[in-house]
Formats: structure tokens, C-alpha cells, sequence
């Protein structure tokens, strides 16, 4: 009986191991899926460099909405309703048919082995390696969800552009992300841009938290009245390259969303380590790639659970 009791731990404890996150989970089984992966998302971004941007937000979006498990790429159907099509990602998501691209990709070599998650995942690090940005070792071995999650998408599971400091910490204790984790992540906003209607309103009412030069300098490409789907680089020095001037522009008060400038300026413990991000780059770096990382574990599918899709827009 003794024995019988440790055969069963002995496999229970195999099988939670099998279905554990590695950067290692495809070395056997498809040894040439991350590199087939990677040479995929670097064609596209050497065609629209502002793809490494739009790549690393698909990731972001995918896993904050229950869980890394590419539910943010299935369209809708007649029984379900697709995160696309949620106010945070309806025409403002992008990058869906570069993954799509990458997916076929690594079909060709490995058929059914890969998912649509794990390439999200990937694209998102290759992206920023690609732009100056981190090489960090993603953990592999996810598997796609059946369904998408609309609802929750909708449900306050994405930043609201105005959302406060205190509700975006919240957010991400939520998802197991600390202040810490928050204000890296952010940093993302070092590339790509954003549309007027986003950040308009704090050009034009006055605010304090923003500096006069920056905000006359925006106001040229989003008047008052109008021009609310143009588009404006987060970042107006270096809105292509990966690096920290992110954090140097929120101390001089000129972060373009509401969501970028409360992390600096306002007496909460994140003034503190955009000061030190600002300062110290390698740390920014390093930190950004800890927490992406971590982001990447919320919620996953593994083992048995959900499904490898044979193509990333719709389920088996």
C-alpha cells in the first residue's frame, strides 16, 4: 500500500512538472520553433518598425484578459464574442495577422505542436529585442483557449486611458504584478503612438501635471475639435528605439496619457523608481524583462487544458 501511495505521488508530481512553463518545452518536440518564430517577427518589423510596439501590447492585452491564452486572436462567430471587438481593442489592437504569419510558419515545421499563445509570447520578446529593447528567456509550454472573453475585456481587465494610479495598481496586484511591475511595464511606452482621443482631453483643459511646450506641441496634430483617430508617437525623441527616455520625459512632465504621467509626480512610491529608471538604463532593462516574464504567467493554460489551434483566429 505504502508503495502504491508513492507511485502515485511520484506521478502526480510528473505530471505537474510536464505541465510547468520552460523556455526548454519545445526543445524535443520542435527544436526549431522559437528561432522559425523569431525570423517571422523580425520580416515584419523590418517592413513597420511600429510593429515591435503594437506586438508588445497584443501580448499585454492577450494576458490580462483571463490569461496568457491567445483568446485575444479568435474573431467572432455566431456564438462568440471576440476581444477584438472591445472598446480597448477595437481599431487600436494590432498585429493579429504578423502572429497569424509566424503561426504558419512554425506549422510548416511543426505541425500541431505550437500555440498561438506561446508565439504572442515570443513575438512580444523578439519585438523588443528587435528594437533595442531586452532578450529575456520567455517560458514556453502554453496552450489556446476555446473561447474568447469580451465581457472581460470590457469589465475594467484593460487600463482605461484615464485610469488612476491607485486603480492601475490595483489592477495589476489583481494579476499578480507589483508597483514595481507597473511602472517597467509602462515603460513600453517608450514605443509606438497613440490616438488623439486618448489624450486629448489633457491638452486642453488646463491641467498642471503636463508641461505647457509639450502640450502646444501636441495640440498642432489633435485641434480641439477633430482629429481624434490621428495618430501621435508616445515618445517624440525616440519613438522607435527601445530605451528609458520614457521615464526622463514623465519627470519633465511631458508623459502623452494620463496613464503614463501619474506614475510621476504625485508623491507615490513609483516616483521613486521612475527616477531610478530614468538613471540607470540597465536596470529599466532588466526589470522590464523580469516582469514581462511574470506577465506571462498569469492565468496560462497547460497539460490537458485548452487546445493547440491549428490556425491562431479560430478554434479546432
Amino acid at each position: 500500500m505504502a508503495i502504491f501511495k508513492i507511485l502515485v505521488l511520484l506521478l502526480s508530481l510528473s505530471c505537474f512538472c510536464q505541465a510547468q512553463l520552460s523556455p526548454s518545452f519545445y526543445d524535443q518536440t520542435c527544436p526549431n520553433a522559437l528561432s522559425t518564430i523569431r525570423s517571422s517577427i523580425r520580416t515584419a518589423i523590418s517592413r513597420e518598425r511600429r510593429m515591435a510596439a503594437s506586438l508588445i501590447r497584443l501580448h499585454f492585452h492577450d494576458c490580462f484578459v483571463n490569461g496568457c491564452d491567445a483568446s485575444v486572436m479568435l474573431v467572432a462567430t455566431p456564438t462568440m464574442e471576440s476581444e477584438r471587438d472591445s472598446l480597448a481593442n477595437f481599431q487600436s489592437a494590432r498585429g493579429f495577422e504578423v502572429i497569424d504569419q509566424a503561426k504558419s510558419a512554425v506549422e510548416s515545421v511543426c505541425p500541431g505542436v505550437v500555440s498561438c499563445a506561446d508565439i504572442i509570447a515570443v513575438a512580444a520578446r523578439d519585438a523588443s529585442e528587435y528594437v533595442g529593447g531586452p532578450r529575456y528567456n520567455v517560458k514556453v509550454g502554453r496552450r489556446d483557449s476555446t473561447n474568447a472573453f469580451r465581457a472581460i475585456a470590457d469589465s475594467g481587465d484593460l487600463p482605461n486611458f484615464r485610469a488612476s494610479l491607485n486603480d492601475l495598481s490595483e489592477l495589476f496586484l489583481k494579476k499578480g504584478l507589483n508597483t514595481r511591475d507597473l511602472v517597467a511595464l509602462s515603460g513600453a511606452h517608450t514605443l509606438g503612438q497613440a490616438q488623439c482621443l486618448t489624450f486629448k482631453g489633457r491638452l486642453y483643459d488646463n491641467s498642471s501635471d503636463i508641461d505647457a511646450g509639450f502640450s502646444s506641441t501636441r495640440k498642432r496634430r489633435c485641434p480641439v475639435n477633430g482629429g481624434d483617430t490621428t495618430l501621435a508617437p508616445l515618445d517624440q525623441v525616440t519613438p522607435n528605439s527601445f530605451d528609458n527616455n520614457y521615464y526622463r520625459n514623465l519627470m519633465q512632465k511631458k508623459g502623452l496619457l494620463e496613464t503614463d504621467q501619474v506614475l510621476f509626480g504625485t508623491g507615490a512610491s513609483t516616483d521613486s523608481i521612475v527616477t531610478e529608471y530614468s538613471r540607470n538604463p540597465s536596470r529599466f532593462a532588466s526589470d522590464f524583462g523580469a516582469a514581462m516574464i511574470k506577465m506571462g504567467d498569469i492565468q496560462t493554460l497547460t497539460g490537458s487544458d485548452g487546445q493547440i489551434r491549428r490556425i491562431c483566429s479560430a478554434v479546432n
